[in-house]
C-alpha cells in the first residue's frame, strides 16, 4: 500500500461454488466478491454429492448464504462451458431444478434466490466485479443503454417459464444491435 497508495479494491473469487460453511460469513465481512456461474449448480447438482460428499455439498452454490453474509454476487454465463443463453443461469438461480429432474423444488433450495436478486448478480454486481458500475449495470440517465426486451415479464410467469423467454431486442450503448424476426 505504502507504494501504490490507497485504491480500490475489489477481491474476488471466480468460481466461488464449493465454499466451507465457515467461510461464507468471510465474503460479506471483507467485502469479497462471489463471482459465479448459476447454471452450473443445475448441471453439478446431478453428480455433486457423489464427488464431493454430503458435507461440502451444503455449502455449494450458496447464493443465499453469501447474500446474507453481506456479500456481492457477480453472475455470468461461463460460456463456452455452459450454454450462453442467460436464461439458463436466472432459472438455475430462482428454482436451483437440476436438468436431470431428480430435484422439483431445487437442489439445495435454501440456496435458491430471488428474481430480482438473480438479475442483480447479473447486472449491477458484475459491473461492480469489473469497475464499470459508473457506465453499466443499471438503467440510469448518463450510463451505457445496454439493455434487452424480452418476450415475458420475468416477474409475471411461472419460473419454468423462463427458460422458454427469447430476446425480442438488444441494445448496445444505445445503438439497436439485435431485432428478433416477425416479433
Amino acid at each position: 500500500m505504502d507504494k501504490n497508495g490507497a485504491r480500490d479494491r475489489r477481491p474476488r473469487i471466480e468460481h466461488a461454488q464449493h465454499l466451507r460453511a465457515q467461510e461464507i460469513p468471510r465474503f460479506g465481512a471483507e467485502h469479497v466478491i462471489a463471482s459465479m456461474q448459476p447454471y452450473h449448480a443445475v448441471d453439478d447438482g446431478r453428480w455433486c454429492e457423489e464427488r464431493i460428499g454430503k458435507e461440502r455439498t451444503k455449502g455449494t452454490y450458496a447464493f443465499r448464504s453469501l447474500l446474507d453474509s453481506g456479500a456481492m454476487l457477480a453472475f455470468g454465463s461461463d460460456w463456452t462451458v455452459a450454454p450462453l443463453n442467460p436464461m439458463t443461469g436466472i432459472y438455475a438461480a430462482v428454482t436451483r431444478r437440476t436438468w436431470d429432474g431428480k430435484h422439483p423444488n431445487g437442489w439445495v433450495p435454501e440456496q435458491k434466490i430471488t428474481l430480482e436478486e438473480t438479475l442483480r448478480g447479473y447486472t449491477v454486481g458484475s459491473a461492480y466485479a469489473e469497475f464499470t458500475e459508473k457506465v453499466k449495470g443499471t438503467i440510469t440517465p448518463g450510463k451505457l443503454a445496454d439493455v434487452v426486451i424480452l418476450d415475458k415479464d420475468l416477474f409475471a410467469i411461472n419460473p419454468e417459464e423462463i427458460l422458454n423467454t427469447k430476446v425480442v431486442l438488444t441494445v448496445m450503448d444505445g445503438r439497436v444491435v439485435y431485432e428478433r424476426e416477425g416479433k
